[in-house]
């Protein structure tokens, strides 16, 4: 393993130099150049294709679990979306059987994980995240399918779980697969691992815009992966295209175009469901964890575990259906006017009694995503939010769907700090995109409320506090220079040893040639330039070159040069410069204007700033025109020295 990995730079260099450019096409460098958007172009597609028949093998695979285990043994099949089948409530035969099949089902999928990849347990989404920050993105191969089959026996017997993070865990580890194939750099992997991620999600939501920003998003609390933005949506697009081709296109919610933002007066209302929406996702992390702490604690075998929290689960479940399954169907109910139908105690105790669910089907070890699961809860928040006040708001919209789609983006989008995806693929999901603007308000108030908690206990701040960007972060200036300014041209020396396996580019970076010595755990790298070796680069050439162009750049000085003298003045309501500009005013040629002092604010003036009465005026002058500039201000404006320089120190 230590020998891949320190060929993997040398290897991935290699591969894609050998790709034959057009003529006339500038390959450039950075991850928009022409060479770098083909290697993305073709790993994207790869990555989608299995992205796309990842999440339609387990979508069949929940469906025929959920026929034979719910349908045949319980006499019940939860009501599906109108793209997926029929919200159609149905009367459950065989009740007393529900709790029975929920625990099987969450002892199988317990003995599966436990047995076979135990990093498999709970929703697989911070798994991922983690392997990306702290784990060079190394995932096993065996975690995808045991991750499918396990998942498909959670859901389909009934447990609480969304499609998501199984399905993104499955294309994010053949990323990690293909990228260890491929030989590819551990940063190349990284990034392969988290379009993977956004491919999955993308595919099984059929939401490729939403799922590509995912992948940048879902990292970080306050941040974006920004170099994942490119192959995230490379991936997704196909991934997306596989699915749709095999399973259809149609939003999952089905096409809602009669929707939209009609009064502004309702944003008021929108806000009020922002906040709503927040406590309920802190109430939904802090009890998806906390339930995980008491399971933590129990002193039973591990894959007992997932069967108790089933039989919990299929216990709650034969009074309120809504917390079994997925719960989308639910949400298609709820988006009618159906939902005046269902008794209003059903309504206010669907979204917590699927909060319940959800931690007791995955935080007890059972396999499944918490995705959908969230976005089932903010929706039934928006519907009882309708359900009790749309005859008590004057023009509250007498349609409940736009307050539950914007309840589902407003809850996931803000607890799981990832606002920008969740608003977008919510809105490809129902076909609408009108809604947008109050969702901002409520998923802003959301974000807001929620703080840095978060469902994602893997997710970092930001890019600066990832190993994986520890040396782009720590020397941030390496970023201005370049490896031909650090490198030592020519052949090695004789005698040096070899550069264990690390290769770099002369045009590339040199933050970046760093990172990519650390990751290959090399202290010197063999230089590249048109497939040939022209040099070597060591982390003290690095250094020194870093060093050397601190010296030449900008730096604070001590004092002013000699013969300097920095004046100010206090402009007065009757100033003969107030109201001029700067150009207007035709100050000496050896008078610069430096800083303006206005209400407490510095301003750096340009030649059409207009000087005001009041201002606090900061010139640098030379002693010689000192007489000549007092002629230009008033006695009232106080035009006084405020130092002297001395003479700058001697190097």
């Amino acid at each position: 393993m230590k020998k891949i990995e320190r060929d993997a730079d040398r290897a991935s260099v290699r591969f894609w130099r050998n790709v034959h450019w057009p003529q006339g096409i500038a390959t450039g460098s950075g991850f928009e150049s022409s060479r770098t958007l083909t290697k993305w172009l073709i790993l994207g597609i790869m990555v989608g294709v299995v992205a796309g028949l990842g999440a339609v093998l387990f979508l069949h695979a929940i469906r025929w679990v959920t026929d034979f285990a719910l349908g045949q043994v319980v006499g019940y099949l939860p009501p599906s979306p109108v793209g997926e089948g029929q919200p159609i409530l149905r009367h459950m035969e065989r009740p007393w059987l529900l709790p029975v099949v929920t625990g099987l089902g969450g002892l199988i999928s317990g003995i599966i994980v436990f047995s076979l990849a135990p990093e498999a347990e709970g929703h697989g989404t911070d798994a991922a995240i983690a392997a990306i920050h702290h784990k060079r993105g190394l995932l096993r191969a065996r975690v995808p399918p045991i991750k499918l089959v396990a998942s498909a026996i959670t859901i389909g017997s009934g447990g609480s779980g969304g499609r998501e993070g199984p399905a993104a865990q499955i294309s994010a580890g053949f990323g990690s697969i293909l990228a260890q194939w491929l030989k590819l750099s551990v940063q190349d992997r990284r990034i392969l691992v988290a379009a993977g991620m956004g491919a999955g999600i993308g595919a099984i939501f059929r939401a490729p815009l939403g799922g590509a920003l995912m992948a940048a998003e879902i990292l970080y609390l306050h941040d974006l992966e920004v170099e994942a933005l490119i192959p995230g949506l490379i991936a997704s697009i196909v991934g997306y295209s596989v699915f749709g081709a095999i399973d259809g296109f149609e939003p999952i919610f089905g096409a809602q175009p009669e929707l939209g933002f009609t009064h502004p007066w309702t944003l008021v209302y929108f806000a009020g469901l922002g906040i709503v929406a927040g406590l309920g996702g802190l109430l939904y992390a802090r009890t998806f964890y906390g339930i995980g702490g008491l399971f933590h604690r129990l002193r039973v075998p591990r894959w007992v575990k997932p069967a108790i929290g089933g039989v919990l689960v299929g216990i709650m479940g034969i009074w309120i259906k809504g917390a079994l399954h997925t719960g989308y169907g639910w949400i298609q109910i709820s988006m009618s006017h159906e939902l005046l139908t269902l008794p209003l105690w059903i309504v206010i105790a669907l979204p917590f009694a699927k909060i319940l669910a959800t931690a007791l089907s995955i935080s007890s070890g059972g396999s499944g995503g918490i995705f959908g699961p969230g976005m089932v809860i903010g929706g039934m928040f928006g519907a009882t939010y309708w359900r009790l006040f749309h005859g008590i708001f004057p023009q509250m919209s007498q349609n409940p769907a736009p307050y539950v789609i914007i309840g589902m983006m407003a809850l996931f989008g803000g607890i799981a700090h990832a606002p920008l995806a969740v608003m977008l693929m919510v809105a490809e999901m129902t076909g609408n995109l009108s809604l947008l603007a109050p969702a901002m308000v409520a998923v802003a108030l959301s974000t807001a409320l929620v703080g840095d908690n978060t469902i994602y206990v893997a997710q970092l701040p930001t890019r600066a506090d990832s190993p994986a960007h520890r040396v782009r972060f720590s020397f941030p200036l390496l970023s201005s220079l370049f490896v031909s300014d650090a490198m030592r041209a020519g052949p090695a020396p004789p005698g040096a040893a070899a550069s264990a396996g690390a290769i770099v580019e002369a045009s590339q970076p040199l933050d970046d040639a760093m990172q990519q010595m650390a990751e290959a755990e090399a202290t010197t790298a063999d230089v590249v330039d048109s497939g040939q070796i022209v040099g070597r680069l060591t982390y003290r050439d690095a250094l020194t070159a870093y060093k050397a162009m601190l010296q030449r750049g900008i730096r604070r000085v001590r004092a002013l040069p000699e013969q300097t003298t920095i004046l100010e003045a206090r402009l007065t309501a009757g100033s003969r410069l107030a109201g001029k500009t700067l150009r207007e005013t035709k100050l000496p040629h050896d008078v610069l204007v430096v800083s303006i002092l206005r209400q407490g604010e510095v301003l750096f003036p340009r030649a059409e700033t207009v000087l005001q009465p009041g201002d606090i005026v900061t010139l640098v002058a030379s002693p010689a025109s000192l007489p000549e500039l007092r002629q230009w201000f008033d006695v009232a404006d106080a035009l006084k020295p405020v130092t002297r320089g001395e003479p700058s120190p001697r190097p």
